[in-house]
């Protein structure tokens, strides 16, 4: 019983580890990565010469918030991850 309890503990703090990672390298080229995505996607649907109209930016910005989440939930799980597995 005490390596499960191991176990979690070190997931709880491979996810904390992961939230600080996030913050210092995954939140601005997850912004980044979804605002330019967002681009391509308004370009599709509106024209290639995007106009900054208010339906663009809400599509940018919408693609940057997922992009962003995407980022951190990659960060979080994978070190959350991590740590379960050295746990055990």
């Amino acid at each position: 019983m005490k390596s499960k309890e191991y176990a979690k503990k070190l997931a709880y703090m491979g996810a904390g580890c992961g939230v600080v990672l996030f913050a210092i390298f995954g939140l601005l080229p997850g912004s980044f990565l979804g605002g330019v995505m967002g681009l391509n996607v308004a370009g599709t649907i509106l024209g290639t010469p995007v106009i900054s109209g208010m339906l663009t930016r809400i599509i940018v910005a919408a693609s940057m918030i997922v992009g962003v989440m995407v980022s951190g939930v990659m960060f979080v799980t994978a070190s959350s991850t991590t740590g379960w597995l050295i746990g055990t």
